[in-house]
């Protein structure tokens, strides 16, 4: 193996995977059966990283474009270059949705590769601020029954230690409240969390919150749609002291995050190191929530997310996402197992400590470049 400082970018390489999830799901406003990966992997010195992004097939075609443009023979380890050519290339496409999600996995690749050319893990590489990471269990999708709901927010109390739990909303909003209800009875004393997705007007997410004061709700995700800081700000003043409103899981650039913080419309901002811009970026909004003396939670993916929420100062929790918990056990060595509600970085594989199990994965393959 080469030298670090002797690499350079050899190829990069991006799949599609399409994984079918174990029942239909739901939330207030989209429906789902199935979940598309995109793994992308970095080759550079005699080493290779890893990353990727839960998004549609075609940000595979999107990283190879940004690969043959600005990645192929350049220097992995100078990654603040990668990410600015990166952002410029895609001006005229858009940097927000699907070409953020490609950037982010790329991103993410080069900070693993860069881990593993050192051969230490990434927490060690950013330097860390904790050692674990809180983490809440989340699902509770609108399709389920009353029954599953129960079961499965009491199975991460009680199994994996969690002491906040999340469920979906909006729906069918007539019925939220007995579901919430029902939800607390099963979780006892921890913390119930409901996103809402942004189904809900701010006078619909009021009336939420006024039929279901006995169920203790201590954090209202998405009441109204993100792109309404002015709505979210309302709640926030008219919710009760107890419960935080989030949003961010939408955030695709400092810009995004900037606008939500300075608009005061969240007592606790989101972002998903898939979407925002990957390690780099999530770095950069932590450093953003910090100077507005606002905490940070991490957006689903928690397999990509544990090593760089251990170097944010102001990270409150990860969320533990029932459909990303399951595909990363599926398809990743080194997938994260909880323990009293925390997950932890394993400092004894370089990087992010992940393998893509590519036979496993090779069945939900629907697309890729070699």
């Amino acid at each position: 193996m080469a030298g670090p400082q002797e690499a350079t970018i050899s190829n990069v390489r991006a799949a599609a995977y399409r994984i079918p999830t174990e029942a239909p799901e739901a939330d207030g406003t989209f429906a789902w059966n199935s979940t598309t990966l995109i793994v992308v992997h970095v080759d550079a010195g005699g080493g290779t990283g890893l990353g990727y992004t839960y998004a549609g097939e075609s940000a595979v075609s999107v990283i190879g474009t940004l690969a043959d443009a600005v990645l192929v023979g350049r220097d992995p380890l100078d990654i603040p270059a990668r990410r600015l050519a990166m952002q410029r290339a895609v001006r005229n496409l858009g940097r927000s949705g699907l070409a953020a999600c490609a950037i982010s996995a790329l991103d993410c690749a080069l900070w693993d590769l860069k881990a593993r050319l050192f051969d230490v893990p990434l927490a060690t590489l950013l330097g860390r601020c904790r050692n674990a990471v809180p983490i809440y269990g989340s699902g509770g999708f609108t399709s389920y029954s009353d029954d599953k709901v129960r079961e499965q927010l009491a199975g991460w109390v009680e199994r994996d230690g969690c002491r906040f739990v999340k469920m979906k909303i909006g729906s069918d909003p007539e019925k939220d409240p007995e579901r919430a209800f029902a939800a607390k009875r099963a979780i006892g004393d921890r913390q119930l969390f409901v996103d809402a997705n942004g189904a809900f007007s701010v006078k619909q997410a009021l009336r939420f919150v006024t039929a279901c004061p006995n169920a203790d709700i201590r954090w209202f995700e998405e009441p109204v749609t993100s792109d309404d800081p002015a709505g979210l700000r309302l709640m926030r003043e008219r919710t009760p002291a107890g419960m935080d409103v989030a949003a961010g899981e939408y955030v695709y650039d400092l810009d995004d995050a900037r606008i939500l913080l300075e608009a005061n419309a969240v007592d606790v901002l989101q972002a998903d190191v898939t979407r925002c811009g990957g390690v780099s970026a999530f770095l950069d909004i932590g450093a953003l929530c910090e100077a507005h003396h606002a905490d940070l939670s991490g957006h689903c993916a928690p397999s990509l997310h544990r090593h760089v929420a251990c170097a944010v100062p102001r990270l409150r929790h990860l969320e533990w996402f029932h459909d990303h918990v399951r595909i990363e056990e599926m398809l990743f060595d080194g997938a994260p197992k909880p323990c009293d509600g925390e997950i932890a970085p394993d400092l004894s594989r370089p990087g992010h400590g992940l393998e893509l199990k590519t036979e496993d994965a090779q069945r939900f393959r629907i697309g890729g470049r070699p």
